[in-house]
């Protein structure tokens, strides 16, 4: 192995691409470590609201009562579509996977923005504020429009959590629901560059719109292996069915080498994610409140993955049994997970656009060289 060699880093593991104050993730002392612009999470989960974590991630700084009320304000009057986005949502198959619907619904809202060009401070922030709010309505709408359901439209006496279960389900959530998803969003709200972020940075990197940054954001959003991994949790749960089947269903994976989905996580290797204990602890709530066997089989599950491979469930895990019990679409769940980290893309894409340099990475050539050129009726 060449020293040119010895320096590449698979997956650009531990490699650090940028300075940022949007959050911070690490291990100190044995434990996972998140924090939003300095904030730890779990003070943000038990004290904050989606509204004020949004602002805190946008504008850098806790708000005061009366900024905070008047953000609020501002995404309750942002969360209508415009009449060619309800349309596009109803012309779209009905067999579209939502990741892919909400993408689209963000493409083309790019292009009835004039200023889609202009990326200053200012007006980045207005347009991000017009994405976070648009986010739950798009979901919800395009939800109810293929299931032949009439649609529920946003109202401006409801939180940002509270709404979108309202929009969604066509009934005022309880107080417990409404918890368990403000919750849920502030938890996926961002972590630093994980790939989506990545993505979004890279766009913004090279001055593109807003729109495309958080559509490559979107498309990358929806792989398996980042915000596709709590759909594929819930299937596996489905699958399992009883929680005495889970240690048997994990040894037999993990014998065919097939992976867990919703455990192991790139940088809380030998920790568990901070957002897992709060998870856990409201998927235990829900449980009580709800249906409890998708709690019952994920802590069989946990149990059985710990045993055999020493792994710890990451956040998409718990995720996936507290949507469940939301009553959220399976295919939902990557949705909401965008839902949330909207906040997360654009505040690093402003911050991107406000200290940029072009991310351009290189890449160590293994094929054949110097081959001489045969041409084609010698071949």
């Amino acid at each position: 192995m060449t020293k040119k060699e010895q320096k590449i880093q698979e997956g650009l593991e531990n490699v650090i691409a940028c300075k940022t104050e949007i959050s911070r993730i690490a291990v100190e002392d044995g434990k996972g470590i998140l924090e939003y612009r300095g904030y730890p999470i779990e003070e943000l989960a038990e004290k904050s609201t989606f509204e004020e974590v949004a602002y805190l991630l946008l504008f850098g700084e806790l708000p005061k009562k009366y900024e905070l009320e008047a953000f609020s304000e501002e995404l309750k009057e942002k969360r209508e579509l415009p009449p060619q986005i309800i349309g596009l949502l109803t012309h779209l198959s009905p067999f579209s996977h939502p990741m892919v619907v909400l993408r689209t619904a963000v493409s083309y809202l790019g292009t009835m923005d004039k200023y889609i060009h202009y990326r200053n401070h200012d007006v980045s922030i207005e347009k991000a504020k017009s994405l976070i709010a648009k986010f739950p309505t798009i979901v919800a709408y395009f939800h109810r429009i293929r299931c032949g359901q009439k649609l529920v439209h946003p109202r401006e006496d409801l939180g940002h959590a509270a709404n979108f279960l309202y929009m969604l389900r066509g009934e005022e959530p309880n107080e417990i629901e409404v918890k368990a998803m403000d919750v849920d969003l502030i938890l996926h709200a961002d972590h630093e560059l994980n790939a989506s972020t990545f993505a979004a940075r890279i766009a913004a990197s090279t001055l593109a719109d807003i729109y495309a940054c958080i559509v490559a954001a979107t498309g990358t959003l929806m792989g398996p292996l980042h915000g596709g991994a709590s759909q594929r949790v819930i299937e596996m749960l489905r699958e399992i069915a009883v929680p005495w089947r889970a240690e048997e269903y994990i040894k037999r994976k993990l014998n065919k080498g097939e992976r867990i989905m919703g455990f192991g996580h790139r940088v809380y290797r030998t920790v568990i994610d901070p957002r897992t204990l709060i998870l856990k602890r409201l998927a235990e709530k829900l449980a009580r409140e709800k249906e409890p066997k998708w709690y019952q089989i994920s802590i069989a599950v946990e149990d059985a993955v710990y045993k055999h491979k020493k792994l710890y469930p990451n956040v998409d895990f718990y995720s996936a049994s507290v949507y469940a019990n939301l009553d959220i679409p399976d295919d939902l769940f990557i949705t909401v997970f965008a839902i949330s980290r909207i906040t997360g893309w654009t505040a690093h894409v402003i911050e991107q656009y406000e200290n940029n340099r072009l991310i351009r990475p290189r890449a160590h050539y293994v094929g054949e060289i110097r081959k001489k050129y045969i041409p084609i009726d010698e071949r």
